[in-house]
């Protein structure tokens, strides 16, 4: 079973561990204690959404790609395709066009890279 917390814990301390950064300096900087950090990233507490937050600023991580990762690994261990662009449902529903092509296979899962307008 695919446990949430530790998924985020995960992701968050390799995004730490990426950096070079200590567990004090990230808890210091996200204004949490260094205990609680540690529990977070082991996956023995769940971090609420405001203390995910704050992780990620003193991570310098967009929540965004943070929990992008996590749903990754979640997919990963449900077997699922990992659609490496936005659900083509989504984009249809946007007003991106395209959407019954897929990578890897799946029709309505992804569309190409080449198939989706930038934004901006």
């Amino acid at each position: 079973m695919v446990v949430l917390r530790r998924e985020i814990g995960d992701v968050l301390r390799d995004a730490r561990q990426r950096q070079g950064r200590t567990l004090r300096e990230v808890s210091s900087a996200a204004r949490v204690s260094l205990g609680y950090l540690s529990e977070v990233e082991r996956g023995q507490k769940e971090a609420s959404s405001e203390l995910l937050s704050s992780i990620c600023d003193a991570l310098d991580v967009p929540l965004s790609l943070v929990l992008r990762e996590v749903s990754d690994r979640v997919a990963v261990a449900e077997g699922l395709l990992i659609p490496d662009t936005v659900p083509a449902d989504l984009t249809a529903s946007a007003g991106l066009g395209g959407g019954d092509r897929a990578i890897g296979g799946d029709a309505g899962w992804a569309m190409s890279r080449s198939e989706l307008t930038p934004v901006g």
